[in-house]
């Protein structure tokens, strides 16, 4: 066990309430989640900063030292990389996303560069036991995710945001649902529900109005996966549906595509939970991923697209030809955010003004 001076927590430690000064071990349990003291090898010029457990944005420099925990990625605009079967103090891995999580990257996107290289320090260590000196390896998250959870939402709406890709508008639509529905009256839950552990989404979220929000990595979940993704949306669902004040509504998203692989298709073939959505939203970047995302929804998921909204509805041209291909409504969630809204609380048949 060694002392290290951390020159930045990023957000993915959020749980564990770390100070600059870290205990580390050589022992490191090549498992997600566990966190880690890295010191970073080498400098960019894009792709380059670190979201901290405050929520801000920093730029990270050759030899500074970060904490982040492992996992894996496998992002369409972005690193891909896996988590590694065995890791020593020395030994060199990567920096997959801005929340920290660190793997061995396998493939880079050539918009971001090369990623950041880092020296493994030792694993960062909590002293549970009061007055004890025996550190455990500290982990992501706050509380541990049960496998099988009966869906329990109260009879609560609920809406979902799903998108034909990453970067298709999801999370500015959901922050334009959640505002109007909030300036209608309504108190609004939401949370992200896959993808890889970033803040900045839900984030969002309570800047838009939502009162209440969780993300995957609350459970300790680095990365969804096909196996965790139904498991941790129904504990976020049951747990936002039980908060209080109770909502009125819970809106969340689906990070990444319909078919990306942070288990989004798990999700939406899980009937359970297809069964209590609402409204369901289809992000899309063009009208032909609008159009075929719609027919994939129907055919493969047997789900009804509700709304369409993202780049595709940048102007009237893209809205046209999804109203006539689809016959599902176009609107854009920036352009007209506020019609967005309202159409949705008209969908869910909620208006408290």
């Amino acid at each position: 066990m060694k002392k290290v001076i951390a020159d930045k927590i990023a957000s993915v430690a959020q749980h564990q309430a770390l100070g600059r000064e870290l205990r580390v071990s050589k022992d490191i349990p090549c498992e997600e989640g566990v966190l880690l003291a890295v010191e970073i090898l080498n400098n960019k010029a894009t792709y380059n900063k670190l979201e901290l457990t405050s929520g801000r944005m920093a730029q990270v420099k050759q030899g500074d030292i970060i904490v982040g925990a492992l996992g894996h990625r496998k992002a369409l605009f972005g690193y891909s990389g896996h988590l590694p079967e065995k890791l020593a103090p020395g030994d060199e891995i990567q920096v997959l996303n801005i929340g920290g999580v660190l793997g061995i990257c396998d493939s880079v996107n050539a918009n971001f560069g090369q990623p950041f290289n880092a020296k493994v320090l030792g694993t960062v260590l909590e002293f549970p036991t009061m007055g004890e000196r025996i550190g455990v390896p500290a982990r992501a998250g706050a509380a541990s995710l049960k496998k099988q959870v009966p869906l329990q939402t109260n009879g609560i709406p609920v809406v979902a945001l799903a998108g034909t890709c990453m970067d298709s508008g999801k999370t500015a639509a959901a922050c334009a649902i959640i505002s109007r529905l909030r300036h209608l009256g309504l108190s609004v839950a939401a949370f992200k529900a896959t993808g890889v552990a970033l803040r900045r989404d839900i984030l969002a979220m309570e800047d838009a109005g939502a009162f209440s929000t969780s993300i995957f990595s609350d459970y300790g979940v680095v990365t969804t996966t096909n196996k965790n993704g139904p498991a941790v949306t129904r504990t976020m669902l049951n747990e936002l549906a039980a908060s209080s004040p109770t909502p009125d509504v819970i809106v969340f998203e689906l990070g990444d595509g319909i078919l990306g692989a942070y288990g989004v298709e798990a999700i939406l073939k899980d009937t359970e939970f297809c069964e209590i959505l609402s409204c369901l939203v289809l992000c899309a970047n063009d009208p032909v991923g609008a159009t075929g995302g719609v027919d994939l929804l129907k055919s493969e998921f047997h789900l009804k697209t509700d709304l369409v909204t993202g780049p595709a509805t940048d102007n009237e041209v893209g809205c046209d030809i999804i109203k006539k291909r689809s016959n599902v409504p176009a609107i854009n969630g920036i352009t007209n955010a506020t019609e967005l809204g309202d159409v949705v609380a008209g969908i869910l048949k909620l208006d408290k003004s």
